[in-house]
């Protein structure tokens, strides 16, 4: 009797490791941002929640789903814009999964055809513009690679949360013509304010001309306070500039005394 239940506890061993070991692989533990797919015998049977779970061993098999909010970056590559301008642009894609059975049965792997899709969008959407579109309008070039993007990807379980052009970068001797544009521009805007300058500055001149005229002894007064300026540097030397009509007044006066003597005589 000792012997048989010391060969029966000898087989019960191993099996009860055994067991012990098909009930370990059937606990599965899912966090709260993961969705578990479950095929029983190679189809589908249902969505897991987070928790715990248990499998079936042999029977039935799991494939977790990240829930969270993922990104998948489009490697830098060449595009020719619809002016046969040679581009280097860059893009990231921000994608979460919404349908973690289609995200699993419809596709092997969607975050490398979101990354392929998005790069034969991001070719296709700027290659119908030109350049300055591209430059000016990334975010609105943006904005039409997500639709292409999410349109196709919405069969997939997953949505398309944004995408963003992260650099574009242009051709050497396209950056110099840029650089001469842009130095050409920054001159015609520096000399039009200087002319409107002149021009301000001619209008005010006009303006003070015509009330010094319009005032007697305004001219007169000015010239002496330009004098008393001047006077106030010793190496300054002061030139007077005198009216074309002095010699007339001269003569008047000249006349007037004449006059007034031969009265007296």
């Amino acid at each position: 009797m000792g012997e048989n239940w010391y060969f029966y506890l000898i087989c019960l061993v191993p099996l009860g490791i055994v067991i012990l070991i098909m009930l370990l692989r059937s606990v599965r533990v899912l966090n709260e941002f993961e969705r578990g797919v479950v095929f029983t015998l190679g189809k589908f049977s249902g969505i897991r929640n987070p928790g715990l779970t248990l499998l079936i061993p042999g029977i039935q098999r799991m494939r977790t789903v990240d829930m969270r909010i993922m990104t998948a970056e489009v490697p830098r590559q060449e595009v020719m814009t619809r002016d046969n301008i040679s581009l280097l642009v860059n893009a990231v894609v921000y994608f979460k999964v919404v349908n973690p059975e289609a995200a699993i049965i419809k596709i092997e792997d969607y975050v490398f055809a979101i990354r392929q899709y998005t790069q034969a969008a991001l070719r296709d959407v700027i290659g119908n513009n030109e350049m300055d579109a591209v430059l000016m309008e990334r975010e609105k070039i943006a904005e039409s690679i997500k639709e292409i993007v999410d349109i196709e990807t919405n069969s997939w379980g997953v949505d398309i949360e944004s995408i963003k052009i992260q650099e574009i970068e242009l051709p050497a001797e396209m950056k110099r013509a840029m650089a001469r544009q842009a130095e050409a521009e920054r001159e015609r805007r520096a000399t039009i304010i200087a002319s409107q300058g002149e021009l301000s500055a001619a209008e005010n001149l006009r303006d003070a001309a015509e009330k010094l005229a319009a005032t007697p002894g305004a001219l007169h007064l000015r010239t002496l306070q330009t004098i008393r300026d001047i006077a106030s540097d010793p190496s300054e030397k002061i030139v007077l500039f005198l009216p074309s009509d002095l010699g007339t007044v001269a003569k008047t006066v000249t006349e007037m005394s004449q006059s007034g003597n031969d009265h007296v005589g």
